[in-house]
């Protein structure tokens, strides 16, 4: 999972780089899912996971921004700042998707290092 993620924040910082921050989050989504398919590593976006709850089930719960590899939701932000309820987001979306891995990227940063964030086993762990 470590080498997926270096690659993600990779592909992410090269994006950065060439584009810089202010764009709209779609333009982000759509560079990095070129970037990463790139790289060979599958990608879906905008994918729709339902959410269950007792005896219900219905797909109206979240769209993850991509997935990559069938094992890491990237949530793609484009802010001056991150707020808590973004870290509690992903956090969520873990937790009823099942994915070992989340990432939520800040586009909006100066440096884009800084706006990387990764969450594992439900709690932040942004050592890469």
């Amino acid at each position: 999972m470590k080498k997926i993620s270096e690659e993600i924040l990779d592909s992410a910082i090269k994006i950065h780089r060439a584009l810089g921050p202010g764009l709209l989050e779609s333009v982000y989504q759509n560079c990095l899912l070129y970037e990463l398919e790139k790289k060979g590593i599958t990608c879906q976006k905008e994918i729709i996971l339902p959410v269950k709850y007792e005896e219900l089930s219905f797909d109206s719960g979240f769209r993850a921004d991509l997935i990559a590899k069938d094992k890491v939701i990237i949530e793609i932000k484009s802010l001056e700042r991150l707020n808590n309820i973004h870290r509690a987001q992903i956090l969520t979306y873990l937790k009823l998707s099942c994915y070992p891995l989340g990432l939520l990227i800040n586009f909006g940063t100066d440096k884009l290092v800084n706006g990387f964030h990764r969450f594992a086993n439900g709690a932040e762990a942004n050592e890469l």
